[in-house]
């Protein structure tokens, strides 16, 4: 069988470093248009921020759909075709899509844009099954964290990038991503080798396994992948409670404006970052996968229960560094996700990951936010507790904790030595 490390070194480090750049770029991309579609929307419907609201709902809805049915379909295409021609055809798809959202003189074209948005975002799950290509087994869940610190640049930068470049222009931020995009496509298609050679290919694209359920089915051929693919769904949905809630909340409980909140969601991404690209691969070594995992699972858990009883505004701030350090989790768990499944079906594995974690994009949202609404509202049930979003998303991962501790008990603690230092 080929050695899954077949790129040499440098080859293969400078594979990762552009697949970081190529994350951090379409994050950045991503980023740059938040803070500007909603007016865009309003622009676009004649005025009406109460219209606006629904349509951006519908918006982020639509972005999840598209990436829980397309992430498998990608995952299988890179099994049969290889990573590079799907992320390179991803990275362009989006250049052209940001450009036509930029000119949409319509709603309806700005919406057929998000889906395609949605469609090309679904390559991320092809950049992860990249890194599993590449990287030695041991080396895995750093590589896994450095991908979660490209994340955390993206949506730190981007935010902040295009709120200035839509004051200039409100449709400047979409232009300025599409040349991201573009740029990051022509890097690419001359620097990025391809990760998967031929003989390692998947035989045949199937389309009974190159969709949501097919995925699902591939979890289920391995049970201690299923229920760690739990754990990731878990995970991912309670975080939603922090995206539907954590700006009405602290308005609610500490009266915070618009400012303290972006300055505290900027030190979310700071620190998750830097947990993420630089604690995960120093503690690998020393406490390997599973530690690491259970760790972090009871850091983000902690950090969920300060966020919901917290009857002051420090008490508050105190959680978000064990919301952080939470991020030593998932690394580690996509790591030892990746160790049990063929290389020829890593592709198919990552987009069942991506899918699973769209999915709980699609209902999360809806869930935390009427379930704050219901005890903030006159007719709030007994005991009042306006964190109930937060109490619920420790729930959550007290559940995904057992499960980890039940799918990984009988696992060989394995613990990645150190890279040696270079001089």
């Amino acid at each position: 069988m080929t050695d899954p490390t077949h790129l040499e070194h440098p080859r293969r480090r400078a594979a990762v470093i552009f697949i970081f750049v190529t994350v951090a770029i379409d994050m950045l991309a991503f980023g740059i248009i938040i803070p500007v579609l909603p007016h865009l929307i309003v622009e676009l419907i004649g005025g009406s921020i109460a219209k606006a609201a629904v349509w951006s709902s519908g918006f982020s809805t639509l972005f999840m759909l598209m990436q829980f049915v397309c992430s498998p379909i990608q995952g299988a295409l890179s099994d049969r075709f290889g990573r590079r021609t799907v992320i390179l055809i991803s990275s362009f798809g989006l250049g052209v899509d940001f450009i036509v959202m930029a000119l949409a003189p319509f709603l309806w074209l700005l919406f057929v844009g998000r889906a395609v948005s949605g469609v090309c975002a679904a390559s991320f799950s092809t950049a992860n099954a990249y890194i599993a290509d590449i990287t030695p087994r041991e080396k895995r869940a750093a590589a896994f964290g450095m991908l979660g610190g490209a994340f955390a640049i993206g949506f730190i930068v981007g935010p902040a990038l295009g709120g200035f470049l839509g004051h200039l222009w409100i449709r400047l931020p979409f232009w300025v991503a599409a040349a991201l995009c573009l740029v990051n496509f022509c890097y690419g298609f001359f620097v990025l080798p391809e990760s998967l050679p031929k003989e390692r290919r998947a035989p045949r694209f199937d389309w009974r396994h190159a969709n949501p359920l097919g995925s699902v089915l591939l979890l289920k051929r391995y049970p201690q992948v299923l229920a760690l693919a739990a754990v990731f769904f878990l995970l991912a949905l309670a975080q939603f409670s922090i995206n539907s809630t954590y700006v009405l909340y602290t308005d609610f409980r500490y009266g915070w404006g618009p400012q303290t909140v972006g300055y505290t969601l900027a030190l979310v991404g700071v620190l998750t970052g830097v947990v993420q690209a630089l604690l995960v691969r120093r503690l690998i070594p020393k406490l390997g996968e599973r530690r690491m995992i259970l760790a972090g699972l009871v850091f983000v858990a902690i950090g969920y229960v300060v966020f919901g009883f917290a009857p002051e505004a420090w008490i508050f701030l105190s959680g978000i560094p064990f919301l952080c350090l939470g991020g030593l989790a998932g690394p580690p768990a996509q790591s030892l996700i990746t160790h049990q499944v063929d290389p020829s079906e890593q592709g198919r594995l990552q987009g069942a990951l991506t899918s699973l974690q769209s999915l709980a994009g699609i209902f999360g949202p809806a869930l935390f936010a009427n379930l704050f609404a219901l005890f903030i509202s006159n007719h709030a049930p007994t005991p009042h507790l306006p964190g109930v979003a937060y109490v619920l998303a420790a729930v959550l991962v007290l559940a995904a904790l057992i499960l980890t501790v039940r799918a990984t008990r009988d696992m060989p603690q394995h613990i990645p030595a150190a890279e040696p230092k270079t001089t």
